[in-house]
């Protein structure tokens, strides 16, 4: 199962989950510093302060992925680091992603770079964060500045990193930082995360070179149904509204949908009132392919009283529960469902019309040990084999994907989760900073050189090639 000509194959990180190094080089807290220092936040209260200590060893993490032969690293800026109060630029922070990304092409490793994966420096937030209209502006001030340090070596730019989470999580269920439990200030912080990506497309764009492509990445969660009444239609649309077509049909030039605007306005009217003449036109700014993140879809059933609260508190889902995920499971307790990504990405090619799909996310945490210097990893094998296969079967199928990152390079900060979830490719004692390749990441890497899908080592899983 060949893939096409020029496909990226990557890992992926995120800044406060990997660098550590939050008091050097003249960085500034980010709400993800604040909301960890909080008792009972992060599980085991853990925090981002030395992570996997990428900021100092990137040249080791690089050397991993380009030894493993993967051609692409996916990779997010700090904004706290580059703008230490989210409005002054700090040479000694821009000066780190120099160095990154000079190290990623003397490697011949592509830089695909995300300018925001949650970590919104502090001093926004003081000032109203995400809800606050003006941080789109400041996001977008931001988006040149590091565009323009970086633009002469970088073509690959990502705006926000699944605006879902930083919205949803962050400012309505609480779960992530920074810790604020509304429902409408959560819409809000939505639309405001969509007006900053179209603002700094703006920006982007007016000072694209030949080469530059630019995109945002969008966390999709297919809602499934367990049953075929009109009553499981309705509550598998509710939750595909919110989660899914209210972050992607904007985007695409559509607007918010209708059905979504029906479904939230008895949350108090603030997100109506937050969304402005000429905001969705600013959103819609053409991007040239789109992230898809893709990790579980959501089981869902009807209550009996479509108004009544349901077990899952995002913004507008009244009706309805989202079910238990059958197995098989991850660690962290995902369904397992590879077919689903094929009728996702073909979903999107179709409704976006043929837009350009990259995986920009897709992986897997289970239990992994190191047992004499070797960690094999069957499960997550297995697991890249078959999503795999599902990504080569939506190409198959017609959609336009040129590339796979997976979820992620190192064992990192799994943000509310603390350290308890590994992802890596690479497993990472958080004691001694000790990396050690896992048997995934090295077929990964096989795949990657061959660009085809090719068995794994004998002993290694039961997937078939």
């Amino acid at each position: 199962m060949t893939f096409p000509a020029g496909f990226l194959w990557g890992a992926a990180t995120a800044s406060y989950q990997v660098e550590g190094g939050v008091a050097e080089g003249g960085r500034g807290p980010s709400i993800w510093d604040t909301f960890a220092a909080a008792d009972g936040k992060v599980l085991g209260g853990a925090t981002g302060d030395v992570a996997c200590d990428h900021y100092h060893r990137y040249p080791e993490d690089i050397g991993l992925l380009a030894g493993l032969g993967l051609n692409a690293y996916r990779f997010s800026v700090a904004w706290p680091r580059v703008m230490p109060d989210g409005r002054t630029t700090s040479a000694a922070g821009l000066a780190f992603y120099d160095r990154l990304v000079d190290e990623l092409l003397r490697r011949d490793v592509v830089p695909v770079l995300t300018l925001y994966h949650w970590d919104l420096p502090q001093a926004l937030e003081d000032e109203g964060g995400w809800p606050e209209r003006d941080t789109a502006a400041r996001f977008a001030d931001y988006a040149a500045v590091v565009h323009d340090a970086l633009g002469d070596r970088v073509n690959h730019w990502t705006t926000v990193n699944e605006p879902f989470c930083a919205a949803f999580l962050g400012y309505g269920t609480g779960a992530h930082a920074p810790g604020i439990a509304d429902p409408d200030t959560a819409l809000v912080a939505a639309h405001h995360l969509l007006l900053g990506h179209g603002l700094a497309m703006r920006a982007l764009t007016g000072q694209a070179r030949p080469g530059h492509e630019f995109s945002l990445a969008l966390n999709f969660a297919p809602a499934i149904p367990d049953g075929s009444s009109p009553a499981h239609a309705e509550a598998a649309r509710k939750f595909d509204g919110i989660h899914n077509r209210f972050f992607l049909d904007p985007v695409l030039g559509k607007g918010y949908p209708a059905d979504v605007w029906a479904d939230v306005e008895h949350h108090g009217g603030r997100f109506a009132a937050s969304v402005r003449d000429g905001d969705t036109d600013v959103i819609a700014a053409p991007i040239d392919w789109l992230g898809v993140n893709y990790y579980a879809p959501a089981r869902v059933t009807p209550l009996a009283d479509p108004l009544a609260p349901g077990n899952c508190p995002l913004p507008g889902l009244r009706g309805l529960d989202v079910l238990p995920a059958p197995g098989p499971l991850t660690a962290f307790g995902w369904e397992q469902a590879p077919a689903v990504l094929t009728d996702l990405l073909t979903w999107i090619s179709a409704r976006s019309g043929g837009l350009p799909l990259v995986v920009a996310e897709n992986g897997a945490s289970f239990v992994d040990k190191v047992v004499d210097g070797r960690v094999f990893d069957a499960a997550r094998v297995n697991y890249f084999m078959e999503h795999l296969r599902a990504v080569h079967d939506a190409i198959r199928d017609g959609a336009d994907v040129r590339g796979y990152f997976a979820w992620s390079l190192l064992d990192n900060f799994e943000w509310a989760m603390g350290y308890t979830q590994r992802f890596g490719l690479v497993h990472v004692d958080f004691e001694t900073q000790q990396r050690t390749v896992k048997e995934s990441g090295r077929f990964l890497g096989r795949v990657a050189k061959a660009n085809a899908l090719s068995a794994p080592a004998d002993g290694v899983g039961d997937a078939r090639a």
